[in-house]
């Protein structure tokens, strides 16, 4: 018996076979419109492919209930996966550009790379404003190309309601993250007019949209549906990945004030940079007296933060309880994914790697 072909791998190939049909489209258009290309498939390299995982195994967990043994991940889940982390690209290189980061992966971010490709063909006008304009299209782009992917890919399934829960759970999930990505953007600009005491509050409400529900919960919906899953599984499945989600989003919260430039990609303390308004600030400043709250505003989204700035926040958060309190959250929410995964109706090996999964997005160092 040949062995099983591994998931993640199957959806890496496929991505591979996409991008070279996009290349393949893009040779009668001209050589910058291939350049327009590779800089799509550079966004979509790298990464742990979080999302591609979540849907294989929201696809196994149904797939295998009652211990049934379903084979190889049929192309559609491939497909959809796949889409998933072209979307995922596309929120990416539109992220960056809204952070002004230069980085991503280690990597130059995308309108940086463009960027640098308008210096060295020595074309004429800003680069920097090419590089901006450029990105924002290449997301616009890689979104239309999660769109082509996921309905290739569902063109095949002769269950026409499986199709259509697994379109409408993609949809939601399109909804939720750019409006989670508003939510986030408003909450920098207006969070002096909100009353302190719901900082934290908010905070969560932007997590859950941008993060919960994007990263684990509708991709794991998305899988699940394309195995044929009932209500009782699905609610089983949400109750799990909600907040495993908003876990994976509060260490992401952590390591991009604490996190090490070397593991995660990025500079030490880029978020305190980028100004983000996270549950871990709202948390210091909710402990903090009126002067030093006042210093932690003045400092958050100075983009010019030299090292020692950055260390010294660093401190202030740490003394005023705010990084132990967000570590007790996300250790109560990886029990209460857990919870929601005792006696569910769900495969058990995929259960023990949705498990693995919740330990591996909430004690991760990048």
């Amino acid at each position: 018996m040949s062995p099983i072909p591994d998931p993640i791998e199957a959806v890496s190939q496929r991505l591979i076979a996409f991008f070279a049909e996009q290349r393949d489209v893009a040779r009668a258009e001209g050589p910058e419109a291939i350049s327009f290309v590779e800089a799509g498939a550079r966004a979509v390299g790298g990464g742990k492919r979080l999302r591609a995982r979540f849907c294989v195994t929201g696809w196994r967990a149904v797939a295998e209930a009652g211990g049934r043994r379903p084979g190889p991940v049929p192309p559609e889940v491939i497909a959809a996966a796949a889409a998933l982390e072209i979307f995922q690209a596309a929120a990416l290189v539109h992220d960056d550009l809204i952070d002004n980061s230069d980085t991503r992966r280690g990597r130059p971010s995308a309108h940086r790379a463009l960027e640098a490709g308008h210096q060295d063909a020595g074309w004429i006008g800003d680069a920097a404003t090419f590089g901006r304009s450029a990105a924002i299209l290449l997301g616009d782009l890689l979104v239309a190309w999660s769109d082509d992917l996921l309905e290739g890919g569902l063109a095949g399934v002769a269950d026409t309601a499986r199709a259509a829960t697994a379109r409408r759970d993609y949809a939601v999930m399109r909804r939720d993250v750019t409006v989670g990505q508003f939510l986030d953007i408003a909450e920098e600009a207006a969070f002096r007019q909100s009353p302190d005491s719901e900082h934290a509050a908010r905070a969560l409400r932007v997590a859950s949209l941008k993060s919960a529900r994007y990263s684990v919960q509708q991709p794991l919906l998305m899988g699940a549906a394309l195995a044929g899953a009932d209500q009782e599984q699905r609610d089983a499945l949400a109750a799990f990945g909600h907040p495993v989600g908003l876990a994976f989003q509060l260490r992401d919260d952590v390591l991009g004030v604490f996190g090490d430039a070397a593991v995660t990609g990025k500079p030490s303390g880029d978020d305190l940079r980028e100004g983000k308004r996270t549950v871990l600030i709202a948390y210091a400043r909710e402990s903090l007296p009126a002067g030093a709250r006042h210093t932690i505003d003045e400092l958050v989204g100075d983009p010019l933060l030299d090292d020692d700035q950055v260390a010294a926040l660093q401190r202030t958060i740490v003394e005023s309880g705010a990084l132990a309190r967000v570590e007790k959250l996300i250790a109560g929410y990886a029990a209460d994914a857990d919870r929601a995964l005792r006696g569910a109706r769900l495969g058990d090996a995929a259960v023990g790697e949705l498990r693995d999964l919740t330990r591996a997005a909430t004690n991760r160092s990048s």
